[in-house]
């Protein structure tokens, strides 16, 4: 164990390294200004001097004395670094989002490292195991360097460094010897394995099993004890076996036996069956164990949406750790957490690029062949309308969505080709071709001078009465002459099981409702 603490702490003390290094430091944080840069340079230069008289095996096992002087000190440094976080994301606002200066995002991550090196120092020589008050600071600084600062840094210190750290803490608990992956409700424990090496694997934690469960429960909705509600699908989404590049290529194309003119939505089974996500036995992500094993005891952060919809009134956005995500989805009796209702709304992690924050948890599913066709057909009355400056060298966009029944995404259109694949539970999804984007009265903009053009004014659950109460949608289609109008749009729709994966072309507009607690991953590519 100390060798983990020390090979943790010597990770910590390269990085102090780099940026108490004048010419390292100044590359990539000019614009920051020279009184800031040299502020950070010093409280790197700091960290290292509080351990140049000890020795690093020496500092994880040797009980430190009380030190009045060098607390007062390590405060000091603690208070500089925060101020600096603070500065740096004051700036983050002078700017669109897409136009931040690295240099401001640089600095965030510098001082965020610096911090999170800094409490792990101040855990020199405890005997006790991580505790989650423990975690909640050591993981707070790296995490939102990750979701605040875009997981942007400098060579040596950016967000490989971070990932390597959260690595560590998470063999580190694991020798501890803490429970892994248990949830508030389950009543047995994953067997864990012995890990008895020092070394730290390249390949991190070996995986407990948890396949005896519990898993989640994806059969009650999120307010009764009663099976879960499900929309009637009236016009089905064409359905398909797996399909290959190849296959898929052509479909795109429209060509082959059966392949439509045009292309459209076309639901796909089986493609994830391979994807250890899927699989209990492997790493499940319909475990809530699992995912709490993989989140350090869900004490990672991760940003949630809080409501029904980002339309309603009501609807705000916060950080939370893991665990609370996991709490409101474990409700064992099927009704909503008092955190839940507290808040007006469930609690929804939607489209976060979680696998960017966490890449382990990108090991656990792969890239769909289907995202490396091209989209690009040379037919010019297709009505698509593909941006030349994507190619075709698969940049794909990445989001996970996880939640409990109850969650909508409301009538939108993307600007990318969308791979919907289902992992946990249950969805139901309408889509309504380019063709009647004036039939869905698009928002366009709105307080902030922000563009919602992407997003219909229309409440496809108050229009059809499955949200009778909800009045958030537009005034002028209230009346029943209106909703019959509506109702009169041609769509086409369709219920996601686990392991399917909706194919949905860019430009079509979609509306998506949860049915149970539900975990998805999106692929955007062009």
């Amino acid at each position: 164990m100390t060798s983990l603490y020390a090979a943790l702490w010597s990770h910590c003390l390269y990085a102090a390294r780099l940026i108490a290094d004048d010419h390292s430091t100044n590359a990539g944080l000019e614009g920051c200004g020279t009184p800031l840069v040299d502020l950070l340079r010093r409280q790197a230069t700091q960290i290292l001097q509080f351990s140049s008289d000890r020795n690093e095996e020496t500092d994880t096992a040797t009980e430190p004395k009380p030190n009045p002087e060098t607390d007062a000190h390590t405060w000091r440094v603690s208070r500089r670094l925060q101020d600096l976080i603070e500065l740096a994301y004051a700036r983050f606002y002078a700017y669109p989002p897409s136009d931040v200066p690295a240099c401001w995002r640089h600095l965030y991550t510098d001082a965020s490292i610096m911090l999170f090196s800094l409490r792990w120092w101040q855990r020199r020589g405890r005997h006790t195991p991580l505790s989650d008050d423990d975690l909640d600071q050591l993981v707070r600084p790296l995490d939102l360097s990750l979701i605040l600062a875009g997981g942007i840094g400098l060579a040596g210190r950016g967000p490989d460094w971070i990932h390597a750290a959260f690595d560590m803490l998470h063999r580190i608990l694991e020798e501890d010897g803490k429970d892994v992956g248990e949830c508030e409700d389950e009543r047995r424990r994953a067997k864990r394995p012995r890990l008895g090496s020092s070394v730290i694997p390249k390949d991190g934690p070996a995986v407990p099993d948890f396949s005896a469960g519990p898993f989640f429960s994806t059969e009650r909705t999120a307010s009764s004890s009663e099976p879960a509600w499900t929309p009637p699908v009236r016009h089905p989404v064409p359905r398909s076996g797996p399909l290959g590049l190849e296959a898929f290529q052509a479909y795109l194309d429209g060509r082959g036996a059966g392949a439509a003119s045009r292309r459209g939505p076309l639901v796909l089974s089986g493609m994830l069956d391979h994807w250890p996500a899927c699989q209990p036995q492997s790493r499940p992500w319909s475990s809530p164990g699992y995912l709490r094993w993989r989140t350090l005891r869900g004490r990672r952060l991760v940003p949630v949406e809080v409501g029904r919809s980002y339309v309603d009134d009501g609807w705000t956005q916060a950080i939370v750790p893991f665990a609370d995500v996991l709490a409101e989805l474990s409700c064992a009796d099927g009704r909503q957490s008092k955190k839940s209702k507290k808040t007006g709304g469930p609690t929804y992690l939607a489209q976060h690029a979680l696998f960017s924050q966490m890449p382990r948890l990108q090991s656990d599913i792969s890239i769909p062949d289907a995202c490396y066709t091209s989209t690009q057909r040379g037919d010019k009355n297709s009505g698509d309308d593909d941006d030349d400056d994507y190619d075709n060298d698969c940049n794909v966009l990445m989001n996970a969505w996880l939640g409990p029944p109850g969650t909508i995404t409301p009538l939108h259109t993307d600007p990318h080709h969308n791979l919907l694949a289902q992992v946990v539970g249950r969805k139901y999804v309408r889509l309504y071709a380019p063709e009647q984007t004036a039939a869905l009265r698009p928002r366009g903009r709105e307080a902030g001078d922000v563009d919602m053009g992407n997003t219909s004014t229309v409440d496809v659950g108050a229009m059809e009465g499955w949200d009778a109460h909800e009045q958030d949608h537009d005034p002028c289609l209230e009346d029943s002459d209106e909703i019959t109008v509506f109702r009169a749009v041609p769509y086409v729709d369709c219920i996601l099981e686990p392991g399917d994966t909706l194919y949905i072309p860019q430009g079509w507009w979609h509306y998506v409702r949860g049915l149970s607690v539900s975990f998805s991953v999106s692929f955007w590519w062009n």
